[in-house]
Parts: C-alpha cells; structure tokens; sequence
C-alpha cells in the first residue's frame, strides 16, 4: 500500500513507507473542479456475486462470534468489514507468525508468516459465519490471487481463513470446495485455512485507515469501489455509518 497521506500526522513519521510494493505511479489531472486519478489497470477489480453457502451455522447459540479474515492490504478490508451490518468490531492486525515477528515494518518484509489480517466481531444472529465468507469472497477481494491482492505482492498479502473453532473451519473448507466446483470465478480458488493461529492487534495508527484517509490514493483506487459494490450488490447487509475501532470498546 502507499505512504501515508499528507497531514497524516498521527502516523509516525515513514511508517508506511515500508511496503514491498508502493501504489503504481499516479498522476493527478486536474480538470476544473474534478480529479481523476489515473492508475495503471488491473488496479481496481470487478466484484463478483458468488452464491451463498450450502453449509452453514444452523441456528445461533451465542449473540457473539469472531472471524479471522486476510485478503490484501488490510486498510480496505477492515474498511469494508466496518460497514456490514451485524458487525460489530473490526480490527487490522497479523495472523500466521508469531508474537515478536507481529510488527508491520517486519511483516512487510513477507518472512514472518504472518498475513495483514483483520479480525471482526458479528452478532450470529444478523449475519452468519458463511454469510460473512459469502461477503468476503464477493466483494472484500479477488480470492484467485495468490500471495498478491491488486498492486500488493508477498505473503504477508495472500488471501486466507483463519477459523477460530473447527465449525468455522468446516464451513469455509465447504464453501471453497462449492465454488471451485461451479467454476464461480473461471480458475481455481487460492485462499489457504489456516488453524490454530493467534491473531495479533496492528499499529494504531492503521485502524479505522479507510475512514481517517478517504482521499488517500491507495483507498480511492483499490477500496472505495468496494464499498459501492457491497451496497450494490448487497444492499441489505450494508450500513452507512462504520463501526470503528476507537468507538468500539473492548478492541
């Protein structure tokens, strides 16, 4: 992802400079009142409705329930996750490494085994744990990428599954092996399911990114169309007003 914006002065100074890959080169052409950002293709992709799952929770037991999620930069992804309806916490952090190795400017580094990762808490009984996949693979990102999403490249950017029980894993194992037979996406589905894998909270300074910095470059290009395809395609899981880590108690 890119570096941090001008007047981002809550974030240290080059702490997101640190990416392997950084935005592809934008020029800014300013025609009276508009800007039109132009971005080398490919940097926006085409969101696909895929169905929903086969297998998925009966009903809820608990009111609360977590899902682990990794799919690119995690700056669109939690933005994204933040407006879907039923959830209630979404948080940007590491999974896949280990404790010491949990940093960003190591993470960049695409050695620690860590994914960028977002964890979000939802209410089962609003939106289930396949019907969170069915977002996921839908609209979060492009699930055929491997260890890439969009101008990112590395491991620390693959898409995977991190079940927090063997339910979740289950279903998303079922799930993939449904789209992959009905040919949802026209090539085989990359995301890895990951176990028993600790989820490690990121910098303060990338929570809420997508809110904070919505003129961003990197989040006009990559993120800010998803968000529009989640209200078009799923205008009844979206909500308007995000629910954001520094509001959110507990994160």
């Amino acid at each position: 992802m890119a570096a941090t914006p001008s007047g981002a002065h809550d974030a240290p100074r080059g702490a997101l400079g640190f990416r392997s890959v950084l935005l592809v080169l934008i020029a800014v052409a300013t025609v009276g009142s508009a800007v039109v950002w132009h971005t080398a293709p490919g940097a926006a992709q085409t969101a696909v409705m895929v169905p929903a799952p086969i297998v998925d929770e009966v009903a809820p037991r608990v009111d609360t329930e977590t899902a682990v999620l990794a799919g690119g930069c995690f700056w669109g992804v939690q933005g994204i996750l933040q407006h879907v309806k039923g959830v209630t916490s979404a948080v940007s952090g590491y999974a896949g490494g280990d404790a010491d190795s949990a940093r960003y400017e190591i993470v960049s580094s695409g050695t620690t085994g860590h994914a960028e990762s977002v964890r979000i808490t939802f209410d089962p009984r609003q939106i289930s744990y396949g019907r969170v996949l069915q977002l996921f693979f839908s609209v979060v990102h492009d699930p055929t990428q491997r260890n890439r999403q969009g101008p990112d490249t590395g491991p620390q950017y693959r898409s995977a599954i991190f079940p927090t029980n063997p339910e979740q894993a289950r279903i998303a194992q079922s799930y993939i092996a449904q789209l992959d037979q009905g040919k949802v996406f026209g090539k085989a589905i990359a995301t890895q399911i990951e176990m028993s894998k600790t989820f490690y909270p990121a910098e303060a300074y990338h929570q809420d990114f997508l809110t904070r910095y919505p003129h961003h470059p990197y989040i006009v290009i990559n993120d800010l169309p998803k968000i529009e395809d989640l209200k078009r395609l799923f205008p009844g899981r979206y909500r308007a007003a995000p629910v954001l880590v520094t509001t959110t108690a507990g994160s």
